[in-house]
């Protein structure tokens, strides 16, 4: 941002925006619904444009009229709108479509029995259901999660991520978190992806990984006013309109640093996804590990294998002597690894370097991996990087919530 910024007047965009007709309706497209999510800021508006999957051929020309009619107003120097298809369309006539293979319909407001969460783990002989893959030129994704929020599931995720890469791995990392993003500051990058000729997004290269988060989209102070079905369908299109790798240069790893709790990003990774595992992070007290439980469940529900438990703030090692403070506690996370029948991947301290190299947007696992609590991160990854090598991705099934 510089002195020059301007925002545009939200009430000036929201006009331009209703001078292009909605082909559906006839209306312009803010009095159609058309605009949702949106985003005025400091040089920049945007938008996503939600509809039908049967209608993104005829909607196409109008994302690309709504994008050129933002950049020619007074203060847009960046445009972007998202066209996104989830969902039937509004009004849609006839019958149901019939589910497929390996679907599970959950009514909402209803819960699952022990029958029909059974249900939800294909078996090797039933077609998995379409969805469940993932993005071109990746060739396996973890999920890094936490069901609790403030245990620091972000500074684990990118830990990890700079050791895989470190490790020699090609990695990327997406930020799933919409309503707090935190990898554009954790990776020191406010850069704007650009799109190439295939109107992908083309992510951020930092400290050797490529990273994609709505964060380098919005401005940093904007607040991400959406439902949830809109942060879903922003999030699909932060895992499938971006161009991770090539033919020539697939992606190895995508970390997935996923939003706290059990909702419905969760639900679309879930969904939408072949995730090759989970990791889960903790602090040592009981608070925290109540929820790991219920992550835990949640993975076992979508058929996700855990790879492993991290206990992150295990312990504040004593500035003198070095001893281990345990101000949290110490040992939860690893019980409640051995609890639930997963690896206990190891402890990460609470780490002034850790913590400063964060905010300053240089992750010390990049650069220091000689460092102590490096070598612990590198460690884990390692060990992650075994158990991938031993099994198959597992398909996910395909949940859907009505």
């Amino acid at each position: 941002m510089t002195a020059m910024s301007q925002t545009p007047d939200r009430a000036t965009v929201l006009a331009a925006l209703d001078r292009i007709i909605d082909p559906r309706t006839g209306q312009g497209l803010a009095a159609a619904g058309r605009v949702q999510g949106l985003v005025v800021g400091p040089d920049r508006a945007g938008f996503m444009i939600e509809v039908a999957p049967a209608d993104v051929a005829t909607y196409a020309p109008v994302r690309d009229a709504a994008e050129a009619a933002l950049r020619r107003l007074p203060g847009v120097v960046k445009a972007q709108v998202v066209l996104t298809a989830d969902g039937r369309a509004e009004g849609q006539a006839g019958p149901e479509p019939a589910p497929a293979p390996g679907t599970v319909r959950v009514r909402r407001g209803t819960r699952l029995s022990p029958e029909a969460v059974a249900q939800t783990t294909p078996p090797a002989a039933r077609p998995v259901a379409d969805g469940s893959q993932n993005p071109a030129h990746v060739r396996k994704v973890i999920a890094v999660s936490s069901a609790k929020g403030g245990v620091g599931k972000s500074t684990v995720a990118v830990s990890l991520a700079c050791a895989f890469a470190h490790l020699g791995y090609a990695t990327g990392i997406l930020d799933a978190d919409i309503y707090g993003p935190s990898i554009p500051r954790m990776l020191g990058s406010d850069a704007e992806p650009q799109t190439n000729a295939a109107r992908k997004l083309v992510p951020i290269e930092a400290h050797g990984l490529k990273a994609m988060s709505i964060g380098f989209i919005v401005d940093e102070g904007a607040p991400m006013i959406w439902r949830g079905p809109m942060a879903s369908s922003a999030v699909n299109q932060l895992i499938n309109d971006v161009a991770w790798g090539s033919a020539d240069e697939p992606l190895d790893l995508l970390i997935i640093d996923m939003p706290p709790g059990t909702g419905d990003i969760q639900l679309t990774l879930a969904q939408r996804l072949a995730l090759s595992g989970a990791v889960i992070v903790s602090t040592p007290q009981e608070i925290a590990l109540i929820d790991v439980r219920r992550g835990a469940a949640m993975f076992e529900k979508t058929a996700t294998p855990i790879l492993g438990v991290i206990e992150n703030m295990a312990y504040f090692p004593h500035p003198v002597t070095g001893e281990p403070i345990e101000i949290f506690g110490r040992g939860g996370a690893r019980t409640t690894a051995d609890a639930i029948g997963a690896p206990f991947l190891g402890e990460a301290p609470i780490d002034i370097a850790l913590r400063q190299s964060c905010d300053d947007g240089a992750p010390l696992v990049a650069v220091a991996p000689e460092h102590p609590t490096s070598q612990r991160f590198i460690a884990m990854a390692a060990a992650l990087a075994e158990a991938l090598d031993g099994g198959d991705t597992r398909p996910a099934p395909r949940l859907v919530v009505e």
